[in-house]
């Protein structure tokens, strides 16, 4: 390809990847300075509550017309009064870049793409540390280790998410700036090409700033002045223009993987079949404690205890509730509970859980909870869990005082039921077990999910 051909191509290839530029990259890229401000609107937000920053009272008032670097942050002087009025501009630079700055190729030039690389570089997010070498990152970084110095988890939890999108978004956002420079370069050295050099057969950097000053209004650059010397005049000058024509190129756009739905309904439906087991242990205490409550119903009543009961009967009362004050052990609250245990009540209340217990289990169980949503089955096994778990202390505590407060005479009439809430416990256990387990894989997914790795299944 000779120089006339080059410079066709080069000028076709131009064309193309300012369409690419403009259509695709710069949306995103407005996109992620948007996402870089708010981070850092979080930030200072928590300064300015933790009063380690005053509030710049002229704020509303700077004009923003073009990008402008704040002032570095010095040792010397009041460091506040500093850091008030640079984090301030710094502000208002980024929000006047998201909100009023056309990301364009008319006004992304050369000279503005090294004005915003200086404004991103003004606070070093990459290397956010005490041992910097930027006085002003210094200064930032002090500061904000004080706001999280005996502040509350939540604050410090909203800086370390704030500074670790602010280091990513330094990346990407410079990222861009390279691109669109690369991009603004060789558009440079054809507009060279088509005004100065196209018709000369040999050429010098003197040569080329001498017509170009002949032409004002717009920088001359010696170095790409330079580089088009080497591509058009040089032996190695082919070379040079087939690579500069590859960094023009648009990348393949790759075919979109939609990720999997990861799903983890197995899971929840195997804590619910296995919470459904309840129902067979149940099915065995339900009798055994009508038993027991009978031989307490039945004991020789006082003669006080019969006059009221003959007395209740002539008035066709209801009868006096059956209330039992039993004790167990709450692991969660750390020591012996007592609670008065209306009898009636939650006897009907077992029935109920052993209908629930027992829809749980079986063919027909699994088919029911197949049918369901997510987030629905993670509702059930929750609730279920605590209501199982809710019941095995009643139990217990029943159990314990059936045993202990039966009178000598009716003593060998109590059925135990130990055995039935060993398997009830091992039950709720395993069904926690399975609920946990649910837990932490949707955690793991969301971590995998916020460093952008897309699960594999």
């Amino acid at each position: 390809m000779d120089r006339s051909e080059y410079q066709k191509a080069l000028a076709e290839a131009v064309n193309v990847r300012a369409e690419w530029l403009e259509k695709t990259e710069f949306p995103k890229f407005k996109d992620e300075f948007r996402a870089f401000h708010n981070a850092f609107g979080s930030i200072y937000k928590i300064l300015l509550q933790k009063k380690l920053i005053k509030e710049d009272p002229y704020k509303q008032e700077a004009k923003m017309g073009e990008i402008k670097v704040p002032k570095a942050i010095t040792m010397e002087g009041d460091r506040m009064d500093q850091l008030t009025m640079s984090l301030s501009a710094y502000d208002n630079q980024l929000d006047f870049l998201v909100n009023f700055f056309p990301f364009s190729l008319d006004v992304l030039s050369l000279e503005n793409i090294k004005r915003i690389l200086a404004l991103i570089k003004y606070i070093d997010w990459t290397h956010f540390a005490v041992d910097t070498q930027s006085s002003t990152t210094k200064a930032v970084v002090d500061m904000v280790n004080q706001a999280r110095t005996g502040g509350d988890p939540l604050t410090g939890n909203v800086i370390g998410e704030a500074l670790d999108k602010l280091n990513k978004g330094t990346g990407i956002i410079m990222g861009y700036l390279k691109e669109t420079s690369a991009f603004d370069r060789e558009s440079y050295k054809l507009a060279l090409r088509q005004n100065i050099t196209g018709t000369m057969n040999s050429a010098s950097v003197e040569e080329i700033k001498r017509k170009f000053s002949a032409r004002p209004g717009n920088p001359f650059y010696p170095d790409l002045a330079e580089e088009l010397i080497n591509e058009d005049f040089s032996s190695g000058g082919e070379q040079l223009r087939e690579e500069a024509l590859k960094k023009l190129a648009i990348p393949e756009s790759k075919p979109k993987v939609v990720a999997k739905t990861v799903s983890f309904k197995n899971t929840l439906v195997d804590g619910l079949m296995i919470l459904g087991s309840v129902a067979t242990a149940l099915g065995d205490i339900i009798p055994r404690l009508d038993e027991n409550n009978q031989v307490f119903q039945n004991r020789k009543q006082t003669f006080l205890e019969k006059l009221r009961e003959v007395i209740r009967q002539m008035m066709n009362k209801e009868p006096d509730p059956v209330i039992y004050e039993i004790e167990y052990v709450d692991a969660g609250k750390g020591g012996a509970i007592r609670e008065k245990v209306n009898f009636n009540l939650f006897r009907g209340d077992l029935d109920k859980r052993l209908r629930t217990f027992a829809s749980l289990s079986g063919r027909t169980g699994s088919a029911k909870l197949g049918a369901m949503e997510e987030k629905q089955l993670a509702a059930i096994l929750e609730r279920g869990v605590r209501e199982a778990q809710g019941m095995h202390k009643t139990l217990t505590g029943l159990d314990d005082y059936f045993k202990s407060e039966a009178p000598k005479e009716s003593r060998d009439k109590i059925r135990g039921i130990k055995p039935e809430l060993g398997t009830m416990k091992n039950a709720i256990i395993k069904a926690n077990q399975k609920r946990h387990e649910y837990s932490a894989q949707l955690e793991e997914e969301e971590q995998l999910k916020r460093l952008g790795i897309t699960p594999s299944s």
